[in-house]
């Protein structure tokens, strides 16, 4: 009839998870007693497996009333309790001393009780289990009125000890698997309770009768079999839920605490021997495993507090630095004491350092969004090159040797790194214009509006802003630098790429708030030729990096600069056109008054030059010198005036003398056209002699030196010479021919061109070019 009543229970326990069915029990005295026993004794066999019970694994626990093998010392009352399971089991041992005379008796009688072997075993585990939900902190209202111990963690020995106990605990040799399995609801209740081993015994005892049922049933799949399975299945996963969940949050616990993770351990590696056997869990155990050391990973760094960036400027900095701190505390404290609780072969530092690698991965490409500034992606990008290799986190010392074999790089999408660099060159491009636009507006304030005069530097014009430029890209590719080389080529791209565009919004920004009436005006062109001039040779130190953008940018600077010089000498030109075109005029001869203002503007002009930086000082002083030597020797092949009456010397003199004047005032202006001082001199010797025979001996020089000097110039000198036509007039021109063919092209000299391009008008008399002895004929006399 007993047995009839166990198999009942038994069917009636193995139910589903979902169901809420109960466990009758019957009343009285004796039972009550068989469970107490039951309970002394699976207590006993708790402390035997206890990672916290004095004397180690192996030694067996006995009572007052047992003798034989090696028995540990029971501690003394005012001796630390180890475990609040080697409380409750010295508290019913000591019980079970005091009533030895009569237990014995008691225990024959419940022996032959109809109580439930399950039940009794199952509530003793039910206490074992509300002990360590205390020893958890776990605990409830009425709990909390009862008086606890504290726990007592154990030393940590050297690691030589530690790697021996953990060789040793892989010979770990698995208790005896119960006969007859506990019904589905205890075991789940076993599970919530975290009495891990107990549950994981009866569970693989359900699995047992499962196989078996399996094997009988043959090919037929019986409906109570497939409930089984589906049992199984369920168990099985809330035994993996509760063992992730305690993988995942060990790292957190009190030390004294981590001794759940040894049945945890002994589950993984019992379900790896079998797992291909029917009636578990398909996929790997030690894989949940990894994956619940990512998830607890995942949580930590979740809860690391990330200011709004409203509150705090500096709140991506401050959670790096938190984020850091956190890492390196947590490996700390895996290598000191976390890893001490498995088997080397769960390899349990390498898995931590591999699942920050991926979470911290992760955790960055959901922070970039909310990245949007430049010092804030900068600050990502050396946190993610630099700071997280540094011996701050990954690099530290506390974490070596162990770090000697594990990589230390970020586990990030591929092109992750790329975009970042990218979206921190745009923003730095951005941020470069504005600044950029700054500087004009900075301008304006202080130098257009007040019409304030410009800044000299080492007796140059110049303006601040070049330097502020450089000195700011300077220390944006300085700081790329740190990072790594190609961000550095990257930053160099954008800033000149950025700086191209410079030249063009500077010079509108100028001519809308500047005018060429303003006084100014000569001196603020000076100044921005010296500037962006400068500018130019700071950022021709980046050619190596950047050829193109370098060249590229020196196009746009060097058309700026010849822009702002191309003004100032319209702007000359047009002062000095009126004063040029009234030299070598009758009124001229007379009058030193237009040449006296032509004087005194290319004085200033000199002035304007000096305060410009070489090379464009000599370059504006060239062509300018060739301008006024073109103009002046132009009107004297204007033939507006014929010196007659001996006027030629007085003319001849003045050339010179003028001529004298102007080349001085070239030389101060350090003029490269040298060839062009003596053109004055060489027309005044020709236009001084007393005998026109004499003319035609000093025409080589003249042909040399300016080798475009043609026939018709020199007909336009000798008419301003007074010599016009005749006998003489033909014989110079005869020997000028004579001469242009002796020389040739061979001396021609192509950037030595003066004459070509002056306008000579039109002859209007006929006779000027007939020969000598043709107009003889026509005389009167013949």
């Amino acid at each position: 009839m007993s047995q009839m009543m166990d198999t009942e229970n038994t069917e009636e326990d193995r139910v589903s998870l979902k169901s809420n069915g109960k466990t009758p029990t019957n009343g009285g005295a004796k039972e009550s007693l068989g469970m107490l026993k039951t309970l002394r004794k699976s207590i006993r066999r708790a402390a035997e497996k206890s990672p916290l019970t004095s004397g180690g694994k192996g030694l067996k626990v006995t009572t007052g009333n047992e003798s034989g093998s090696l028995t540990p010392q029971s501690p003394s009352r005012s001796s630390p309790v180890t475990s609040p399971l080697g409380n409750i089991g010295g508290l019913f041992n000591k019980k079970d001393e005091e009533g030895s005379d009569t237990t014995p008796q008691k225990g024959k009688e419940l022996a032959h009780s109809k109580t439930d072997p399950n039940m009794s075993r199952f509530d003793s585990i039910l206490t074992r289990g509300e002990s360590i939900r205390r020893s958890l902190n776990l605990v409830t209202k009425k709990d909390k009125a009862c008086r606890q111990q504290p726990l007592v963690s154990v030393a940590e020995g050297p690691a030589e000890e530690k790697t021996e106990e953990k060789a040793k605990e892989e010979e770990y040799t698995l208790p005896e698997i119960p006969h007859t399995p506990l019904s589905v609801m205890q075991i789940n209740n076993l599970i919530e309770l975290v009495e891990l081993q107990d549950a994981h015994l009866n569970l693989l005892a359900l699995r047992q009768e499962f196989q078996q049922e399996r094997e009988r049933s043959g090919d037929d799949s019986p409906v109570e079999l497939a409930k089984k399975e589906k049992d199984l299945n369920l168990l099985y996963g809330e035994l993996r839920n509760k063992i992730k969940t305690i993988v995942r949050d060990s790292n957190s616990l009190p030390s004294g605490n981590k001794e759940l993770l040894e049945p945890v351990v002994r589950i993984i590696q019992e379900e790896e021997k079998r797992a291909e056997q029917p009636g578990g869990l398909q996929d790997s155990w030690r894989e949940a495993w990894r994956e619940a050391v990512g998830e607890g990973v995942k949580v930590k760094i979740g809860s690391i507090e990330l200011e709004q960036k409203e509150n705090n400027l500096s709140w991506l900095a401050v959670h790096l630095g938190l984020l850091g701190k956190t890492i390196l505390e947590d490996l700390e404290s895996v290598k000191k004491d976390l890893r001490w609780s498995y088997p080397p072969s769960f390899k349990v530092f390498s898995t931590y350092v591999r699942s920050y690698h991926s979470c911290v991965g992760q955790h960055l490409k959901k922070l970039e969004p909310q990245v949007t500034e430049v010092k804030d992606l900068y600050a990502l990008l050396n946190w993610i090159i630099n700071g997280y290799k540094s011996e701050k986190i990954m690099g530290g010392v506390s974490l070596q040797p162990e770090m000697e074999e594990e990589s230390s790089d970020l586990q990030l999408e591929e092109d992750f790194l790329k975009k970042l660099k990218d979206k921190y060159c745009c923003k730095l491009k951005e941020d470069i214009r504005c600044t950029l636009d700054r500087v004009i507006e900075q301008e304006n304030k202080t130098i257009w509006r007040d019409r304030k005069t410009p800044e000299k530097d080492e007796g140059f014009l110049h303006s601040q802003f070049p330097m502020d430029i450089w000195t700011n890209l300077k220390g944006l590719i300085v700081c790329s630098a740190a990072i790594d080389a190609q961000l550095k080529q990257k930053v160099i791209s954008s800033c000149l790429q950025e700086l191209k565009d410079f030249p063009k919004r500077f010079e509108a920004g100028f001519r809308l708030h500047c005018s060429a009436l303003q006084p100014l005006w000569t001196e603020y062109q000076i100044t921005y030729i010296n500037s962006f001039t400068a500018l130019q040779q700071h950022m021709e130190g980046y050619r190596d990096t950047c050829p193109a953008e370098v060249e590229d940018l020196k196009k746009e600077i060097n058309g700026l600069i010849f822009r702002l010089m191309q003004g100032l000498e319209v702007q000359f030109k047009e002062d000095v056109e009126l004063y040029l075109r009234r030299m070598i005029t009758r009124k001229w001869l007379t009058d030193d008054e237009d040449f006296k203002k032509l004087s005194r503007r290319t004085e200033l002009l000199s002035k304007h030059c000096a305060l410009m930086r070489p090379p464009h000082n000599q370059d504006f002083a060239s062509r300018l010198h060739y301008h006024v030597v073109r103009e002046y020797i132009g009107q004297l092949m204007k033939k507006n005036f014929s010196c007659k009456n001996q006027k030629h010397e007085r003319a001849a003199s003045k050339i010179r003398k003028q001529w004298e004047e102007l080349r001085d005032l070239f030389e101060d202006m350090e003029s490269a056209h040298e060839w062009l001082y003596d053109v004055g001199d060489e027309l005044s010797i020709i236009i001084e002699q007393e005998n026109k025979r004499d003319i035609k001996n000093h025409l080589e020089t003249l042909v040399k030196h300016y080798p475009d000097f043609c026939k018709k110039h020199l007909v336009a000198v000798l008419y301003f010479r007074g010599l016009i036509r005749g006998r003489e007039h033909q014989l110079i021109l005869q020997k000028f021919t004579e001469l242009k063919k002796t020389q040739g092209r061979a001396d021609e000299d192509k950037s030595h061109v003066l004459f070509r391009d002056m306008q000579i008008p039109a002859n209007t008399d006929c006779f000027s070019h007939l020969p000598f002895s043709c107009l003889s004929s026509l005389l009167p006399d013949n």
